[in-house]
């Protein structure tokens, strides 16, 4: 029987779509997905892999930007991003099966049942006993990363259909493998799976990352997406509108950080902001900030946040308070307008309070500074002006 042409249609987040939006996808585009990265470790090693090398092949986790394996810190973290589900990506969770579905069950009992959670995972782990597990557990949707040049384990996707969740697959866009795709998207059309993700391939200066050495090149100076990705992917929509019956969705660079992360990041903007910050269209967070000279931002500041001990850190917060104190008691500085922030061990406040007393500030020996910074876990400052 013949099937039916469906076109791809441009959606209004940079992307085209043959059907219907994967549901997790759908809560993606809206920044509404805190992406849970359950472990760096993984069975394959993939060229084109973008895991930094502070996570490629480490058994660390991470909520979004938050390195932290306990779940009380990652409900907290979907909490402030007002999260309606989470992405479980890797590495490859299955290599810590048991930790992803004690995650998945802590948050579907936190959040309740429609917490939408999927889950990316490539066959060379698949077996009845761990998707029982995660099936179980309360995993809504399950992606699938094939390995393009050996179809050895793609029978492996009936297992996935023993059970009843949304499956699809999930690829990046090779230029030069065309026929092994098509393959792929022939395979996946007799096996019944509900959708397939096409991602623009980017380039990432990972160490894991072997794309340069390969011999690929981005597409422009202002972008991560490797020339060629695009083309195939519009080739791969034409061969898709004729011949297959699952969703497809052509997911570009552009929608992860134009939209995706931008939306996720101001979600959570709204969340840790202060009433004294100035709330930035791009999610960004202005406020003064006021440090311990030798606690300041600079090289290897992070690190030295992450090595402080309990002790240093009691020492560390009992002088900001101290100052703080001083602030208010003899600047009238309003208490409201002037915090202790614990996780970067400095006091922040309203941008005019640094400029008023930056000149008391020193002689109290501070540094103060004007900050345009991230709402992530770690702050992360895009621009510094020191008073």
């Amino acid at each position: 029987m013949k099937m039916k042409s469906r076109k791809a249609k441009k959606t209004k987040f940079y992307s085209k779509l043959i059907g219907t939006l994967p549901k997790g996808c759908g809560h993606c585009v809206k920044g509404e997905k805190t992406v849970l990265f359950v472990t760096g470790l993984c069975p394959r090693h993939c060229s084109y892999c973008p895991i930094s090398d502070k996570k490629y092949q480490k058994d660390v986790t991470y909520a979004n930007e938050w390195p932290t394996s306990d779940i009380k810190d990652i409900i907290k973290e979907a909490t402030l991003c007002s999260s309606k589900g989470a992405g479980f990506t890797g590495g490859d969770p299955l290599v810590k099966v048991n930790r992803t579905a004690s995650y998945i069950r802590a948050l579907k009992q936190h959040f309740g049942k429609r917490f939408h959670i999927h889950l990316y995972t490539s066959f060379d782990l698949v077996d009845e006993e761990n998707l029982k597990m995660l099936y179980f557990a309360g995993l809504d949707e399950i992606r699938f990363h094939p390995d393009l040049d050996d179809d050895g384990l793609w029978h492996r996707i009936a297992v996935a259909r023993r059970f009843d969740w949304d499956i699809g697959v999930e690829i990046p866009v090779v230029p030069g493998k065309r026929s092994q795709t098509i393959k792929l998207m022939d395979f996946m059309e007799a096996k019944k799976i509900k959708f397939m993700n096409l991602n623009e391939l980017e380039f990432s200066d990972a160490q894991s990352n072997k794309l340069s050495q390969l011999g690929y090149s981005t597409k422009s100076r202002l972008s991560y997406g490797i020339k060629g990705s695009e083309a195939l992917a519009a080739e791969l929509l034409k061969y898709a509108e004729k011949n297959v019956s699952y969703s497809v969705h052509y997911c570009t660079a552009t929608l992860k950080d134009k939209v995706q992360l931008s939306k996720r990041i101001m979600r959570r903007a709204k969340s840790v902001k202060h009433s004294f910050d100035i709330l930035g269209k791009d999610g960004t967070l202005t406020r003064g900030a006021i440090y311990l000279p030798f606690l300041a931002p600079g090289f290897s500041y992070n690190d030295k946040i992450a090595k402080l001990n309990a002790g240093q850190r009691s020492f560390i917060l009992k002088k900001l308070d101290v100052a703080r104190n001083h602030l208010i008691k003899e600047h009238s500085v309003p208490g409201e307008m002037i915090v202790v922030d614990n996780s970067r061990m400095r006091l922040i406040t309203n941008v005019g309070v640094v400029e008023h007393l930056a000149e008391e500030m020193k002689r109290m020996g501070l540094k103060a500074a004007i900050v345009k910074e991230y709402p992530t876990w770690d702050s992360l400052i895009i621009e510094l002006d020191w008073m």
